[in-house]
């Protein structure tokens, strides 16, 4: 039910954490990992509202200040309704759950070492060692063929699922244990880009965090990277070639590196999105590049009155980069969407027919379990995908309905 919010209502919030970016402010909750962006009068009323000031009185006091009429009546029913207000009047008011952090025994100080300044300089060092290296014997770059490490196409597919998987939750790892340095809970879990499924890292909250700080938690997972495929190469040097080892560290090195391919789509708010979002100074590049792409459809396509462009409320610079990255935004859906439609679709179309091909006329036991084993990942990909999904897409809807119901 809604705890009503009157001008002698005194509010209690939970505990808040903050910090001056220019003329604003961050503020959030680190346990609900819920960060909004403030300006100084919105800072100076939590104030009031912390020492214990009612409605009224808050209002009045900011009234004399600024010489400005502020809603604080309002700006409560907006905090409740990101779930930063814990008591009205003594009343509890409902949130969601919190939900728990991963690795919860992962304290600050067992990585705190994370956040040394000389510490990105590894995998650069290593780099360029595995750079040299491969000038001085470029007979040892990998190539496609490389992954094909084993003349059994079962171990070929068995190891790069367990390999590729391996690095992936190592790459997410990185980025947790950085945020956990930081001071931030940080939770890894499944989610989806399109038509990708992935395994993701929610280290919201890092927005509190000097920037060399979140830069290095965004970057961990792509330093993780590129330091496996770095000391893959320098391994590859001390192995013969044809051996089990030299073809198994070749495939290991392709297996680090291919994944960055994806980190550089940033129209799907990947690792270098949210350093790009950093440098450029943007609050929400992707949410404010989708609003200004959907307006230009709008005036394009006609099929309402040209409503105002909403860059135009933003800073200057802000302005430039989110139409900027509007037209990478679309341009990229499209072709990946596009990718999928003309390749992936019809790929995985021939081969679950392939497969239940084979199922229904097949001569051999082997062949009935090639063709099982080939439908039943294929089922489990997709169902898992479509599993996170649905949570994701619950998740929204049900944040949506608590804001909504608090300006009932």
């Amino acid at each position: 039910m809604e705890v009503p919010v009157g001008p002698g209502s005194r509010v209690l919030l939970h505990p808040l954490s903050r910090r001056a970016d220019g003329s604003e402010w961050i503020v959030g909750r680190r346990e609900t990992r819920v960060f909004v962006a403030l300006p100084a009068q919105g800072v100076a009323a939590l104030d009031l509202l912390e020492q214990g000031a009612s409605v009224a009185s808050a209002q009045a006091r900011l009234h004399a200040r600024t010489g400005e009429e502020l809603d604080i009546a309002e700006f409560v029913r907006d905090l409740m309704a990101l779930d930063f207000v814990a008591e009205v009047d003594g009343r509890t008011v409902p949130s969601a759950p919190v939900r728990p952090a991963s690795l919860p025994r992962l304290r600050a100080r067992h990585v705190a070492f994370l956040l040394h300044p000389l510490l990105p300089w590894v995998p650069v060092a290593l780099l360029l060692a595995a750079v040299a290296v491969l000038v001085a014997r470029p007979g040892l770059t990998p190539t496609y063929g490389d992954l094909l490490w084993s003349p059994y196409g079962t171990l070929v597919v068995a190891g790069g699922l367990i390999a590729g998987w391996s690095i992936v939750l190592v790459h997410e790892l990185a980025h947790l244990a950085v945020a956990r340095a930081a001071g931030v809970p940080g939770r890894i879990g499944f989610g989806t880009r399109l038509q990708f499924l992935v395994m993701q890292t929610d280290i919201s909250g890092i927005e509190l965090a000097p920037r060399r700080h979140r830069l290095t938690a965004y970057l961990a997972g792509i330093g993780v990277n590129l330091s496996l495929a770095s000391l893959a190469v320098l391994l590859l040097a001390l192995t013969s070639p044809g051996t089990t080892a030299h073809r198994l560290l070749a495939a290991t090195v392709l297996w680090a590196l291919l994944p960055l391919t994806f980190q550089l789509m940033v129209f799907m708010r990947t690792d270098v999105y949210f350093v790009l979002q950093d440098l450029t100074g943007c609050r929400d590049l992707y949410g404010d590049g989708l609003a200004y792409a959907r307006h230009l459809a709008g005036r394009l396509l006609r099929r309402r009155p040209a409503a105002q462009d909403p860059s135009r409320g933003l800073p200057a610079h802000e302005r430039r980069a989110v139409r900027l990255y509007s037209v990478v935004l679309v341009a990229g859906t499209v072709v990946c969407l596009a990718g999928f439609a003309a390749f992936t679709i019809p790929a995985e179309v021939r081969l679950v027919g392939g497969a239940w091909h084979r199922l229904g006329s097949a001569d051999s036991l082997l062949d009935v379990s090639d063709a099982v084993l080939t439908l039943a990942a294929f089922a489990a990909v997709h169902i898992v995908w479509l599993v996170v999904r649905w949570r994701t897409i619950g998740a929204r809807r049900s944040t949506r309905r608590r804001r909504n119901s608090s300006y009932a």
